[in-house]
C-alpha cells in the first residue's frame, strides 16, 4: 500500500506518516521499499496506526507510545497504562464535578449571582 492510501484510510497526513517513521512509531516490519525505492506499507499498518492515534488521543506522549510498542518490560508497560487509567478517572471526576456545578448555576443554586435562572 502506498503512503497516500494509508493516509486516506487512517486520516493521517502523509507528513505525519513520515514524522511517525522518523520517531520510529511505525516499526520496520510495516514498511518495505519497492523497486523504485518508494515506501510500501503492509496492509496491517492501518489498524496499527488507528491504535497509535488512539494512544496519542488518550494523552500518551510519543515516548510513552514507544515504550508500549517496543521491547520494554511488561511491568513498565503495565505501569504506564495503569497511570493513564488513573489520570482518566481523575479527569472523569473533575468533569462530573464541573457538570454538577454548571447544573447548579442553571438552577440558581450557585454561590454567586447569575442570570441563568429565572429565580430572584
Amino acid at each position: 500500500m502506498k503512503a497516500n492510501e494509508v493516509s486516506k484510510l487512517t486520516g493521517l497526513p502523509i507528513s505525519t506518516l513520515r514524522f511517525y517513521e522518523r520517531k520510529q512509531l511505525i516499526p520496520e516490519p510495516f514498511i518495505a521499499r519497492d523497486e523504485n525505492n518508494y515506501r510500501v506499507y503492509d496492509k496491517d499498518v492501518v489498524e496499527y496506526l488507528q491504535d497509535v492515534k488512539m494512544l496519542l488521543t488518550l494523552g500518551f506522549t510519543i515516548e510513552e507510545v514507544l515504550v508500549l510498542i517496543n521491547e520494554s518490560s511488561a511491568k513498565e508497560k503495565k505501569a504506564l497504562v495503569k497511570d493513564k487509567i488513573s489520570y482518566i478517572q481523575e479527569l472523569e471526576a473533575k468533569l462530573e464535578a464541573s457538570k454538577t456545578f454548571l447544573v447548579d448555576v442553571l438552577e440558581g443554586k450557585a454561590n454567586f449571582q447569575t442570570r441563568c435562572s429565572s429565580k430572584h
